[in-house]
């Protein structure tokens, strides 16, 4: 599995290439990898459902023990089969959509990426792994929203979703650490064993909050909910996929992973429980206010989305069980529908739902399968949706206590949820045939081929959802929800979810038949709350720190190397200070009394600086440094380092030469600072030089390390074959160290070279 998934990117890599020889071809050519990969997870199936687990580890940074580690059980197979086969047809529907586009190459290139960025992320064991996967499926959908890149709505829509999303990344990864360090370890199947550890850590509620965040920004759960329908600019084949298999679906596929580990707790059900009941509730009354249908649709799944963090919040068997059955019933749908929008928006020129009627004349299968598809969108029979509805009310009334409250927020997110799926189903296709900006002519086969089929399975899925049994049976037994085999029916008979999804039809109808007023009634309502919601924080957010930057780079990055200086030394004195005072809190003089020449030495070197800072000649300031420097060199001669000594003479003369001739054709002094300033330049040199004092002292009155001179003398002819101890050094045990000797002799003599040329072409013209 490892090999089918990094053979993905590098098939991803060679689509340009590929697109060249094979064409038009090229979509179908690259289905061939996720179909193999379908067949792949089909043939393990048995192996899950006799309670096993197909693992696969490769060593990736054993350094850190780290491994790309997949693991293969039913929740892993129940989302990477919806990745691989959904993929299949999104590839197939491209080649029909985007034929003859310019950009396809580059369009199959990162939709192959991301593909294999969210088989990795499901597949993925191994919390690094996991997360390096995660932060991919950001970057390519990133690439893959704005895909027209010159328009500037997709490219602001892209750069929000990367923001959030990898935003939320940062989040997740601290959650990460927190977890491996709570848990005792980065794999996710013994996390799921420790879960009684880690929800008595004291780590608990912080790691639980950064996953949360990370989980609610890539499934787009309030307050984060905004760049979801903003995508929508992205072309449909992205729409569809995003929102039926991939991207949003990874935040709860995380929740769902996690269960095992975090669940059981009160933050737990009440954070994802009351985030995800806000996010329906929103999602449902959204998308009611759009008359563009894939935003109709995207709010759509916000709705869905919001549903299923409720369902893994409240953490039951049967909600547990009701979470996958709406899982599979919204990639089966929310892919068709999405697919359909794109049939319309390329046959009409349109997504306005008001500007389009009577379809059903002119395309009359994309008229059957949206019917089929909003018909499951909608929860009516014998669809899945319908299936997956009941479960959800059984679920929520089994939870019993404040349970009510959810009950009466998700039956009116189904009422308004089912007018949508009327809109969509009925608005397009029926009623007198009005004039859009193009006159569909038929469906290619290649556009319909991937709606019908998923309209199709959510239709057969839902006469026949038994056929969905013991992979639901086998996927709870990882959630830590292990019981009697689960048998899904068609029909629960008459009760309590029957009468709450008549109650949402009843609704649903309602408000279908006044849309119009309903919408406009919204749009006036919701505006002002629209006006300042996320997004907008969002945006203020990005704008003040855009402003917050530019004040930084006013005020630290001002062009003048005094500030940048005294910038960087500040914060040296704060670290190396604060270290200092933490780990030596008494310090003493060597021990050693100092000779009188090299206290003649340090007063040099002294006198030099000082000299250099008050002198108004250049000349004499050139000077003043030049005695400094060679009052370096001869304190490198006083403790035996003759090598340095040559070459600090050697770059200070050469430094002394350059910068007089060079200074001499100068202006003279100006004062460029304030006397406020010089005394702050004078302050920070004097704790600058008390700190590297106290720091040398501090070394000196240290550990003394066991010295490296034995380990010379010893090994100077077995190793380095000389008699020449020195030499022997020099050549082998500090090679580099002298080759950048040599370097800077060599850069040395260049700078002499070129200052005798110059000297000279300079007497040439006079």
């Amino acid at each position: 599995m490892q090999l089918a998934v990094l053979a993905g990117f590098v098939v991803a890599g060679l689509t340009p290439w590929l697109h060249r020889v094979a064409g038009a071809r090229t979509p179908l050519l690259l289905a061939l990898l996720p179909a193999a990969i379908v067949g792949w997870l089909l043939q393990h199936w048995s192996l899950l459902a006799g309670g096993g687990a197909l693992m696969l580890e490769q060593a990736w940074v054993p350094a850190l023990d780290i491994t790309l580690t997949f693991r293969l059980d039913g929740l892993a197979w129940l989302f990477a089969c919806l990745i691989a086969a959904i993929g299949v047809l999104v590839l197939v529907y491209t080649g029909g959509y985007l034929r003859g586009h310019p950009d396809l190459p580059r369009f199959l290139a990162v939709l192959m990426a991301f593909m294999m960025s969210m088989l990795g992320l499901v597949l993925a064991d191994n919390l690094v792994a996991l997360f390096v996967f995660w932060e991919l499926t950001s970057l390519t959908s990133y690439l893959l929203i704005g895909f027209r890149h010159t328009d500037p709505l997709a490219r602001q829509a892209a750069l929000q979703g990367l923001l959030v999303t990898a935003g939320g990344g940062l989040a997740l990864l601290v959650g990460f650490v927190l977890l491996a360090e709570a848990g005792g370890s980065w794999s996710l199947a013994e996390l799921a064993s420790r879960g009684e550890a880690i929800r008595g850590h004291v780590l608990y509620l912080p790691l639980l909050v950064a996953i949360l965040i990370g989980a609610f920004t890539k499934s787009a759960q309030f307050p984060f909910h905004f760049w979801l329908p903003n995508a929508m600019v992205a072309p449909t084949p992205v729409s569809a996929y995003l929102h039926s298999a991939t991207m949003v679906k990874a935040g709860i596929y995380l929740l769902a992973r996690l269960h095992p580990a975090l669940s059981g707790t009160s933050a737990w059900t009440l954070g994802l429980a009351l985030i995800g009941g806000v996010t329906l509730l929103l999602g449902a009354v959204m998308a009611l206010r759009q008359t563009n249908l894939k935003l109709m649709l995207a709010y759509s799944t916000v709705m869905a989305l919001g549903t299923m963090t409720l369902l893994l919040g409240i953490g039951t068997r049967a909600a547990l069980a009701a979470c996958l059955v709406f899982l599979l019933a919204h990639a089966f749908y929310k892919g068709a529908l999405f697919l359909v929008a794109g049939i319309l928006d390329v046959m009409t020129g349109t997504l306005d739902v008001t500007a389009m009627g009577g379809l059903r004349r002119l395309l009359p299968w994309t008229a059957l399968t949206a019917a089929v598809a909003a018909l499951s969108l909608a929860g009516l029979p014998p669809m899945l949706g319908f299936v997956a509805k009941e479960a959800l009310f059984g679920a929520l009334l089994e939870a019993g206590g404040t349970g009510w409250v959810a009950v009466v927020a998700v039956t009116l997110a189904a009422g308004l949820t089912l007018s949508v799926a009327a809109i969509v189903a009925i608005r397009p296709f029926l009623g007198p045939l009005r004039d859009p900006p193009r006159r569909p002519r038929g469906t290619p086969p290649a556009l319909l081929v991937g709606p019908a089929l998923l309209a199709a399975l959510s239709l057969l899925t839902g006469v026949a959802p038994g056929l969905f049994d013991e992979l639901v049976t086998v996927t709870l037994a990882g959630l830590g929800a292990s019981g009697e085999a689960l048998h899904l029916v068609p029909w629960h008979g008459v009760g309590g979810p029957l009468a709450l999804s008549l109650a949402g039809l009843v609704l649903g109808v309602a408000v279908f038949l006044r849309w119009e007023s309903v919408r406009a009634r919204l749009v006036d309502v919701l505006a002002p709350l629209v006006a300042r919601g996320p997004e907008v924080w969002h945006s203020t957010l990005g704008w003040r720190t855009l402003q917050l930057a530019h004040w930084q780079t006013r005020i630290l990055q001002n062009g003048h190397l005094r500030t940048y200086l005294v910038t960087i030394l500040m914060a040296w004195l704060g670290l190396v200070g604060h270290a200092l005072l933490v780990r030596h809190g008494s310090l003493s003089w060597p021990g050693s009394a100092w000779q009188a020449h090299e206290l003649v030495v340090a007063a040099l070197m002294a006198a030099g600086a000082l000299t250099a800072c008050m002198v108004r000649s250049r000349l004499a300031a050139v000077a003043a440094l030049g005695s400094m420097g060679f009052s370096i060199a001869l304190t490198f001669v006083l403790f035996s380092a003759p090598d340095l000594a040559i070459t600090q003479l050697l770059v200070e003369t050469l430094t002394v030469v350059l910068l007089a001739l060079v200074l001499f054709r100068l202006p003279h002094f100006t004062v460029l600072s304030t006397p406020l300033q010089r005394w702050r330049d004078l302050g920070v040199a004097a704790l600058v030089g008390a700190l590297i004092t106290t720091l040398m002292l501090a070394v000196l009155g240290g550990e003394r390390l066991p010295s490296v001179s034995h380990y010379m003398v010893a090994n100077g002819q077995p190793l380095g074959h000389g008699h020449n101890l020195v030499n022997v050094i020099l050549v082998d045990f500090r090679a580099l160290d002298t080759l950048g000797e040599v370097f800077v002799l060599a850069l040395a003599a260049v700078g002499v070279y070129a200052m005798l040329c110059f000297r000279a072409e300079e007497a040439g013209h006079g």
